[in-house]
Formats: structure tokens, C-alpha cells, sequence
């Protein structure tokens, strides 16, 4: 597996970050595996080159992170493998329980770690943008967490260009850590990152690290415009269907598995492959419910597409209104 440096930092990734949000409880999605079935996928995962893993403390009430601490501490030195958690989204309906406030911030990396039976996280990330917690009190809280050696990175996910910019600002303002990672939508359906977001950071030397790369399994051709629930996850997730079902959606995939054929490839492949080839992405965050999904998709990181190609795949394209930054309605 190829590697490659977070943005400006001196850390080494691997180019694919396994997510693992699909590790937890079924209860809290149909389509989820438990610790057991997790395991096979973890092994697989290592032993493809993986280091990179991805979750978050939402994910199945913190079942995610328990299952990802456990596996590796199992499976892994520790200084082979780099661990990404959030922070914002509520753990529970009532007060502090969610934002990024000093005291959620503070409490939840102590929990994050606990359930992870780590030490410390090598990259802790704003999981979106707190529009009712002060800036300043959100940096300094995350710059006292990486003092305190409880975090290594900071980082941050789905949010406006613009919004992004003040909290770049505001670390250098107050001399305080900077976020080294932006974790954004991008995919061949939804491009509207590369209008400000990712020229951001390439100019702020902020390493791209997108979710759901494949579109949440509608560029893998599992969907049609027939049968649109063709697998556990599309016939549970209504929110990815509204995302991602538009006729112009259809017209992408239509080209990306045009393309597959042509090459004699997998059009989760080919797809993953035009993910990479973006100019600062570091590495996807990719997720299976299969082991030999991890394996075509590791195989990914060795297809080196031509201009033509990539052009082809990105001529259907038509702009979408922004997704991605949803957050939970504000509390009374």
C-alpha cells in the first residue's frame, strides 16, 4: 500500500483510511457488523497496508470506537497504526451532550479514549462546524487537548469554505494548533468541494481526506434507476437516496461503468481510482461490508488514470445544491 504525508504534517498515512463506522451495532443500522465479522476485516485490512482508521464517537453510541480500539490493540503495534475519531455530533438529548463547547469537547476525548483503550488519538476531528459555540473557545479547547498530549493532529470535516477559513485563522491568531486534515464529501456525483473548499486547502497545506468516496455504494453499479434499494444499506438509508438518485446522478454512473468496461475494472475501482487522482487528496475513507470489497478497493491505489479518461469521467457532471454540512436542529 502506498503512503503518503497528512497535508504539511510529517505523518505517514496510508493512501486508503478504512472507515469504520460499519463496525458496531446493527441495532443502530441494519447493515452494520458486529466485533465479530469486524475482525476478519481488520486483519485483511492490515495485512493489505492499511495503518489509517476512521471513526467516530456517534457511530453506534461509541460501539465503533470500542470495536476499532480493541482489534488494533489486538492486531497492532501501536506506533503502526494512526487513529481518527470526532467529536460534535450528541451522544444524548440533553444539554452539553454535543457541540463542540469546551466542556463537550474535553469530556468527550477523555471518553473517545477510554472506549478506544488508547492513550492518545493521533488525529481528533470536529465532525462539523458549531455555529453556536464561539470560535475561540473550540480552538483553545482543541489546542489544550494536544498539550495535554492527549491528541497528536487536529482536524475538521464537512463544513463551508468560509467557515473553515476563520478556524484557520483563529488558531494562528491565538497561537494555538492548527486543524492538518479537512474530511469532506467528494465523490464523481457530488463535486462541489473543488469550488472552494478543496483550493483551500491546498493553499493552507491541509491534507483531503473525503468520505463516502464511492457515493455510499452508488458508483460501486449495485443501484439502478429501476431498483434503487439493491442492497441492506440503500434500502435503509433515506438519506443517501436523496443525496445521490437524481437522473444526473444516473448519468455519472452510467459513464463510470462505461469507463469500468472499457478498462476490464471494477467500477467501485475506477471510481476510487478518480478520487485519488485529486490534487490533495491524501487518502479516502473507504468502507466494506465484504473482505473482497476491501481488496478491489485497495487495488485502487495502484490505477493511474490518463487525462482522457479522467476528463470522461467528469464530463456528465452537473452541479448539486451543497450536502454534507447537515447538523443536528439547534436545542430551545
Amino acid at each position: 500500500m502506498k503512503t503518503a504525508r497528512l497535508g504539511d504534517t510529517g505523518l505517514e498515512v496510508s493512501r486508503l483510511a478504512l472507515g469504520c463506522m460499519t463496525y458496531g451495532d446493527p441495532a443502530w443500522r441494519p447493515w452494520l457488523l458486529d466485533e465479530t465479522a469486524a475482525r476478519e476485516h481488520f486483519v485483511r485490512a492490515l495485512d493489505l497496508g492499511i495503518n489509517f482508521f476512521d471513526t467516530a464517537d456517534m457511530y453506534s453510541l461509541g460501539r465503533s470506537e470500542e470495536i476499532t480500539g480493541k482489534l488494533l490493540r489486538e492486531l497492532a503495534h501501536r506506533e503502526d497504526y494512526v487513529v481518527a475519531s470526532k467529536v460534535f455530533f450528541p451522544m444524548a438529548d440533553r444539554p452539553n451532550r454535543g457541540g463542540l463547547s469546551r466542556k463537550h469537547i474535553l469530556a468527550s476525548c477523555d471518553a473517545s479514549l477510554k472506549r478506544l483503550g488508547l492513550d492518545y488519538l493521533d488525529l481528533y476531528q470536529i465532525h462539523r462546524f458549531d455555529p453556536h459555540t464561539p470560535i475561540e473557545e473550540t480552538i483553545e479547547a482543541l489546542d489544550s487537548l494536544v498539550r495535554a498530549g492527549k491528541v497528536r493532529y487536529l482536524g475538521a470535516s464537512s463544513m463551508a469554505a468560509w467557515q473553515f477559513a476563520q478556524m484557520l485563522h483563529a488558531a494562528d491568531q491565538f497561537g494555538c494548533q492548527r486543524f492538518v486534515s479537512m474530511q469532506n464529501l467528494l465523490n464523481l456525483v457530488y463535486r462541489e468541494e473543488e469550488r472552494e473548499m478543496i483550493p483551500l486547502c491546498l493553499d493552507e497545506g491541509v491534507g483531503i481526506i473525503p468520505w463516502s468516496p464511492l457515493a455510499a455504494g452508488f458508483l460501486t453499479g449495485s443501484r439502478s434507476r429501476e431498483d434503487r434499494s439493491a442492497t441492506a444499506r440503500a434500502g435503509s438509508d433515506s438519506l443517501n437516496a436523496e443525496r445521490y438518485y437524481k437522473d444526473s446522478d444516473f448519468a455519472v454512473l452510467d459513464t463510470v461503468l462505461e469507463v469500468a468496461r472499457d478498462l476490464g475494472e471494477p467500477p467501485a475501482k475506477v471510481a476510487l481510482a478518480w478520487v485519488l487522482s485529486v490534487p490533495g487528496v491524501t487518502a479516502p475513507i473507504v468502507g466494506a461490508t465484504r473482505i473482497w470489497q476491501l481488496d478491489e478497493l485497495a487495488a485502487a491505489v495502484e490505477l493511474e488514470l490518463d487525462e482522457e479518461t479522467i476528463g470522461r469521467l467528469e464530463a456528465p457532471y452537473v452541479a448539486h445544491p451543497v450536502i454534507g454540512h447537515e447538523q443536528p436542529a439547534p436545542r430551545d
